[in-house]
């Protein structure tokens, strides 16, 4: 069994390097075949990779692109490449700062003799984030749910079959948002428990912005939703408030609108023919090791 481990990166060349030993150190008791496929995404940093005697991980790649197109794209544009380049049986995504730990590759291979035909995603059991952010993506878990009625826990770190790749790089929500174009085409994906890890080196750079810009784009991909669910809530709420209008009554009903606006703008990055072509933003591709 051929599995590619794909790996998005922005500058954070250290974390990566670190992931890679960690990696080829976790799977040297399992049977299976493992490629590397970092994506780095135009990085302003020098490319600085130290990862020597891999002797568990088959090949290292990376392919380095000529623009910064984002993480989701990043990941989205990743996939299309193992489809279309690579053998495998199975890929799967994870994040190279630590936070996704390569001792749980295990387990969803473990699960893999269970379900060996649906994708399984690694839901986010424990986290080690600061409360603050803690509290900021529990509030990102409502919104959704409240707004599209899809229960998201889970990130990139998942493990997909060659059927559901093939599947994500013929959606357009792909080139949006990765966990909400999976929910999309994937309704009887499997999970298992996953504990987030700590960054191997600095603080998150995920700030309050980036997390709700994050948010919205997972909920764009089901603005039909959205618009459907605020339709209702407002007919309900206009009753509700009917013998006691106000300026403070009303508040929610402009709210409601802008999001609606921003959810439908956001979902314009769903370009199918721009991700069709997204290969050709790739800068070229070293081999670490064959």
């Amino acid at each position: 069994m051929k599995i590619i481990i794909l790996v998005p990166v922005y500058n954070d060349w250290k974390s990566v390097s670190k992931l890679i030993e960690e990696i080829n150190s976790t799977v040297s008791n399992l049977n299976c075949n493992f490629s590397i496929m970092i994506v780095n995404d135009a990085s302003t940093e020098q490319q600085s990779i130290y990862a020597p005697n891999l002797e568990n991980i088959q090949s290292v790649q990376i392919i380095n692109m000529k623009e910064n197109r984002g993480h989701a794209r990043c990941i989205a544009s990743g996939l299309k490449y193992v489809f279309e380049k690579e053998e495998f049986d199975y890929v799967i995504p994870m994040d190279g700062d630590g936070e996704d730990r390569p001792e749980e590759i295990k387990n969803f291979l473990d699960y893999l003799k269970y379900t060996s035909d649906k994708p399984i995603v690694g839901e986010r059991v424990k986290r080690s984030e600061s409360l603050f952010f803690k509290f900021c993506y529990n509030i990102h878990k409502i919104l959704t749910f409240f707004l599209t009625g899809q229960s998201i826990k889970f990130g990139n770190y998942t493990c997909l079959t060659k059927a559901t790749v093939e599947r994500m790089i013929n959606e357009k929500a792909s080139w949006n948002s990765f966990s909400g174009a999976l929910t999309k085409i994937e309704k009887n994906r499997k999970s298992i428990g996953s504990i987030r890890g700590t960054r191997y080196f600095g603080p998150s750079k995920m700030s309050f912005i980036n997390l709700l810009k994050h948010s919205f784009s997972i909920i764009s991909v089901f603005r039909i939703n959205v618009l459907i669910r605020s339709i209702l809530f407002l007919i309900s709420y206009f009753f509700l408030i009917l013998n006691n209008i106000s300026i403070i009554t009303l508040i929610p009903i402009p709210v409601i609108l802008i999001l609606n606006v921003i959810f439908f703008k956001l979902s314009k990055r769903e370009n199918l023919e721009e991700y069709k072509n997204c290969l050709k933003n790739i800068e070229d591709v070293v081999e670490l090791k064959k």
